[in-house]
This record gives C-alpha cells, structure tokens and sequence, in this order.
C-alpha cells in the first residue's frame, strides 16, 4: 500500500524530467559565467596570459573607488527615470485608457491610443538612441530648434553634453522609452477586475480620481509589484542607453556600474576589476529581488 507522502513524492520527482531542460540552460547560460565572473574578480588578469591571484584586493580597491560609489548615485536617479515615473505615469494611462476613453469613445481608439505609446518600447534601444542624440543635439537639434521657434530660444543647450544636464536629459529619454511597458502590464491586469465594482462606485457618486484610488490600485498590486521589480533590475542593468546617448560622459556624469564595469572589462583591460563590479552589482540585484518578493508574498498573505 503506498502512503500518502510517498505517492506526492514520486509524483513531484516525475516533473524533474521536464526541468532538466531548462536547468541545464540557466547553468550553461547564467551560473557557470556567473561563478567564472566571480572567480575572475578574485584576480588581476588583462584578459591576455594567465591571471594572479590577489584575493580581495579589487573589492578593497572598489571600497575606495569614489567613481564606482558615484555610478551608483547616477543608478538611483536611473531607476527613478525607469521604474518609479514610468510606473507611476503607466498607471494613471491605463485607467484612463481603460476607465475613460475605452468606455466613451470605444475599445479601438483606446487600443489606438496604447499602441501609439507603446511603439517606443518596439524600437531597438540603439536607434531610439541615435533619434534622441539626434535630437538634443546643441546645433540643429530639434528641442533647441523647438525652444527657438516658441520664443524660449535663451533655454537653448547642449542637454547631453553639459554635465548638469546630462544625467537629467538620459533620464527623460528613459521615460520615453519604459512608459509602454508598464501601460501594457496595468492594462491587462484591468481586464479581471470585475466591472461591477466600478459600476457600484460610480452609483455611489464616486469621481475618476476616488475610483482610480479605492478600486483601481488595489486590484492590481500584484501587476505594481511585477512591473516595478522588472523596472527596477532593467535600470540597475542600463547599458546600451548610456552607451549610445553619452558613454558615461561627460566627465563621468552618467556613469553607471554597469557601463562602468564594461570600461574596465574592455577599455582598460582591467578584467578583474571589471568583474568585481559586474559581481557587486549581481549581488546588488539578487538582494532588491528577494526584497521585493518577500514585499509582494507579505502583500499577498494580508490581502487573503
């Protein structure tokens, strides 16, 4: 006869089958290059010969690197350009979207509406790059031309290449870029709110903004959840956006760990510094992950 938890044993061992697959794809791709990224920070090594070992002494040099401590300064403003505004802004579009123009001017306008915000996030992260330099350019750029043609001419700048401006200029592109995404998550996560609940709000006298605050957020905070923690680790991980726009500069104003580890790694031929910071900067991510899900489970256990 076969007991109870030795029947749910066998029946668990007889998924392993179908996640081998997928295991033996994250080692190959993510956990053998992680522990040699790992192994290599332990080492001073110019990517040419054999590496010496030198134990701690790249983190002990990070420690005191002032311009690893300000990537990641620059980083926090990052993540409030792509996570925290475009989370926020994605949020109030969708219920209008949804709330509003879906039901007074129809389904099609409104999916008009959210596909013509969405269409940044379409755009491979270089061209859009190379439009925005284009367009912020000091001389024949068309913001300056805009502020020029409106009488704002004196507001003209060289927005990328000023380093008060630059890292704020990035961070508006990035909203440009991000918006979409959270849009498209809230949107679909409206479709299984039940609609009597805003029938019964609207009954009640209750406005947009009362509606959006008492029914909207708190049926969709497992989507706020996922669309920030997402959000969050894409800014930790922002390369090819400061790559294209600025390469750090100017003078290092929008610096970030990730472009900076990649300026070790191949312009200066530092490889395991560049991997400490590239480790730091795992740890970093793996630590807001497990933060944000224990938030998200706890949210979870109180809305039961």
């Amino acid at each position: 006869m076969t007991t109870p938890g030795r029947g749910r044993s066998r029946e668990q061992w007889g998924y392993l089958p179908y996640l081998l697959p997928g295991l033996l794809l994250f080692t190959a791709v993510i956990g053998v290059p992680f522990l040699m990224n790992i192994g290599t920070s332990f080492t001073e090594w110019t990517g040419v010969g054999a590496p010496e070992w030198i134990g701690l002494g790249n983190y002990r040099e990070l420690v005191r690197d002032g311009e690893f401590w300000a990537s990641f300064r620059h980083n926090v403003l990052i993540i409030f350009g792509m996570a925290i505004v475009p989370t926020m802004i994605g949020l109030v579009l969708a219920a209008a979207l949804t709330d509003l123009v879906d039901r007074h001017f129809g389904p099609r306008t409104a999916s008009v509406l959210r596909a013509c915000v969405y269409l940044p996030q379409v755009l491979p992260v270089v061209i859009a790059g190379v439009v925005w330099s284009w367009l912020l350019a000091p001389e024949n750029g068309a913001v300056n031309a805009l502020l020029d043609a409106v009488g704002l001419g004196s507001l003209a700048h060289d927005w990328l290449g000023d380093p008060a401006t630059a890292l704020w200029s990035v961070v508006g592109v990035m909203v440009w870029m991000q918006i979409g995404f959270p849009l498209v998550i809230f949107m679909s996560g409206l479709q299984r709110v039940d609609p009597s609940l805003y029938e019964a709000a609207e009954i009640d006298g209750a406005s947009w903004g009362r509606r959006f605050r008492h029914v909207t957020v708190p049926q969709i905070r497992p989507e706020i959840f996922v669309v920030l923690l997402w959000t969050t680790i894409a800014a930790l991980k922002a390369f090819p956006q400061i790559f294209v726009l600025t390469k750090g500069g100017p003078g290092g104003a929008t610096n970030v760990p990730s472009y900076y580890s990649w300026v070790n790694f191949f312009e200066k031929s530092d490889v395991g510094y560049g991997s400490a910071i590239a480790t730091v900067l795992t740890l970093v991510i793996l630590a807001l992950t497990v933060v944000f899900l224990r938030l998200q489970a706890r949210d979870l256990e109180e809305g039961r």
